[in-house]
């Protein structure tokens, strides 16, 4: 199995939603799974995912990005077969 990585550059809040989203698909967990580990209940992490729960992290973002801050989430994808 070899890894690259995929690079998310974070504008927003639901930026970051899509990071957790891929992350989680290529550490080939569930919501479940990864909710369980994370200690959040399975129908959070899916409003998460999907960008319903980004008011405080779309804060935290555009406060960053005020700063100059470059915010950029790198992601591994694992390859099967290689």
């Amino acid at each position: 199995m070899s890894v690259t990585h995929r690079t998310f550059a974070v504008r927003s809040g639901r930026d970051l939603s899509r990071a957790v989203r891929e992350a989680r698909i290529s550490s080939s967990l569930t919501q479940e799974q990864l909710a369980r580990q994370a200690g959040l209940d399975r129908t959070y992490l899916a409003k998460m995912e999907t960008g319903l729960t980004v008011v405080l992290l779309d804060r935290i973002v555009r406060t960053l990005r005020l700063l100059g801050a470059e915010v950029v989430v790198t992601v591994p994808v694992r390859r099967d077969g290689a």
